[in-house]
């Protein structure tokens, strides 16, 4: 009589068990429903990056624009930009001069973030290495986007851009070699796109004129740094707990 009351227990859990998982895995799938992701994919050159002076991978950021408001929203930023850490330097102002103009905008501030001070963990993540980078955010269906990536590699000098410029006599303060540069793509976030961002030109603070984004000039090899970069929109992966 035992053996059979304890089967009919284990039998009552285990259906149990197989209720309350099929509930959260429905809970999970609609969780996402009439929702949708932008996937950020990028394949970072390590080739380029084996020969840049420093061999680290790159400093990038990415973020939306709101092309109505244009108010601005961080998605991604590497650990270094993203906590001033720059190994003997408080301050890299030509890493990321874009980003960093959005940064003090979005936290209201007049200062590079800095380890005491770092941008918000939500949208710091460490510096991937050479090959495939895959990021999201979530975002309204049908929404309209303007998304910028800025990108730099330390130390990748060219005849242009160079460590020690002999005719000038002059330094790279801050040894970044070429520029930033900046790519930029305008979209609507339907299921299924997926979309190619352009180079919108480099970043170079400190100009007369007070402008960050310049035509190309003089560079070379960043041009590859991000040998394959698309934004896909997606479906959310389902998920049990948030």
């Amino acid at each position: 009589m035992k053996n059979k009351t304890s089967k009919k227990i284990i039998v009552i859990i285990l259906i149990s068990g197989l209720l309350v998982a099929g509930y959260l895995v429905i809970i999970a799938f609609a969780r996402t429903w009439h929702k949708t992701d932008i996937e950020f994919r990028i394949h970072i050159n390590d080739q380029l990056v084996q020969e840049s002076t420093f061999g680290e991978s790159p400093t990038f950021a990415i973020w939306l624009e709101n092309p109505v408001t244009g108010i601005n929203q961080t998605v991604f930023v590497t650990k270094r930009a993203a906590s001033g850490e720059w190994e003997g330097k408080t301050e890299v102002p030509v890493a990321l001069p874009k980003w960093f103009e959005v940064y003090k905008i979005e936290n209201r501030t007049k200062e590079l973030p800095t380890f005491k001070k770092p941008a918000p963990l939500a949208i710091t993540g460490a510096t991937p290495k050479p090959g495939y980078f895959k990021t999201r955010v979530r975002v309204t269906p049908g929404s309209k986007w303007i998304c910028w990536i800025e990108v730099n590699l330390a130390g990748d000098f060219n005849e242009y851009y160079q460590e020690y410029n002999e005719t000038k006599k002059t330094t790279d303060e801050f040894a970044t070699g070429q520029p930033a540069l900046l790519y930029r793509a305008e979209f609507e976030a339907i299921l299924g796109k997926v979309v190619k961002p352009e180079i919108a030109g480099m970043s170079v603070p400190g100009s007369p004129d007070g402008k960050i984004i310049h035509p190309l000039k003089g560079i070379t090899t960043a041009t590859d740094i991000f040998d394959e970069i698309n934004i896909a929109i997606v479906r959310p992966n389902p998920k049990i707990i948030k």
